[in-house]
């Protein structure tokens, strides 16, 4: 009997060490739960994709599912088939809190030049085409309006975004009075530095996590608790704070691992920058408002739908089981 038991301990491990393994370098499962590329991707998708298409790695980061309580470990990265493409589906790390997985179609890569106008996008002067399940589902903005939540505060609105160019690997970025610091500081924060300030209320580091977007996934801590941790009150900053100005004062109070800004000309890029849209453009929390994904966020491409549930009924929707991803 004792051996028994054994031999099935023994298999539930295998089987859950492969289940763990399949996942951590084949396939990467996504459920999604926004109409953001509706009508490509439904609410309610469960979506499989392949990882080694983009390379395989071993896994980054180990700890309690669906919690950040855990730790980063060095990772290897095999050989990719593809790199990522303007057209692909792609499953990623949100860059504002990397515990969120989101799912955009990628429209430029680096080196590319992006705008829209008229809610049209464009990438390097050329039109590209929203996909045949795409949609638009509101008016436009005027041309001269503002959104605050947009990528870098000055870059318009949804439909009318200035050129911007995206971030490649080895580009030099001067830094001097007229670098965009905002923009920079983004970089070197997804490149993996320490980037901080020094005032006269001690030093706060800039993150990329958002308050919002953890109080979002912690439903269940107070919010006042997460905010707490930020500027003012905490040591933590992020580099879209309306509460910092970015001067000439400031870029003297700004350190990268340490070393201060003003001791760099120049900051080379570590690695290459995608942008991402969703197919429900006016529906979309994308890259027009949180910025570029770099490489080392990508986790696979979106294959196909193996499950779908309606989440005002909570049953199956049957004719998207098996639907393929374009």
């Amino acid at each position: 009997m004792k051996n028994k038991v054994i031999r099935e301990v023994k298999s539930i491990f295998i089987i859950i060490l492969i289940a763990f393994t399949l996942k951590a370098t084949i396939i990467e499962a996504y459920i999604v739960p926004t109409g953001s590329m509706e009508d490509t991707i439904m609410t309610g998708d469960f979506l499989i994709g392949t990882k080694f298409v983009y390379g395989m790695r071993t896994p980054d980061w180990i700890g309690i599912p669906y919690t950040d309580i855990g730790f980063s470990l060095p990772y290897i990265q095999f050989p990719e088939f593809n790199q990522p493409q303007a057209g692909d589906v792609i499953i990623f790390k949100y860059p504002r809190d990397v515990f969120q997985k989101y799912v955009k179609r990628c429209v430029a890569g680096p080196g590319d030049t992006i705008s829209v106008a008229a809610k049209q996008l464009y990438v390097n002067g050329h039109e590209f085409k929203l996909p045949p399940n795409g949609k638009l589902n509101y008016g436009t903005f005027d041309p001269k309006a503002l959104q605050r939540n947009i990528f870098l505060r000055d870059q318009g609105n949804r439909d009318y975004f200035k050129s911007l160019a995206i971030p490649f690997e080895g580009e030099k970025i001067p830094i001097n009075d007229n670098t965009n610091l905002e923009y920079l500081i983004n970089i070197m924060i997804l490149d993996g530095h320490r980037v901080s300030v020094a005032t006269d209320n001690g030093e706060y580091e800039f993150t990329m996590f958002d308050p919002q977007d953890v109080m979002r996934r912690k439903k269940r801590t107070p919010p006042s608790k997460i905010i707490s941790e930020y500027y003012p009150q905490g040591k933590k900053i992020t580099p879209w704070s309306e509460l910092i100005k970015f001067n000439s004062s400031v870029i003297q109070a700004l350190r990268i691992d340490g070393r201060l800004f003003s001791e760099l000309n120049e900051y080379i890029v570590e690695q290459d920058y995608f942008w991402m849209m969703g197919d429900n453009r006016d529906d979309s929390a994308d890259s027009r408002y949180w910025g570029f994904v770099p490489r080392s966020h990508i986790l696979g491409q979106a294959l196909f739908s193996y499950m779908s549930l309606d989440f005002n009924t909570w049953l199956p929707r049957l004719n998207r089981i098996g639907t393929i991803i374009r």
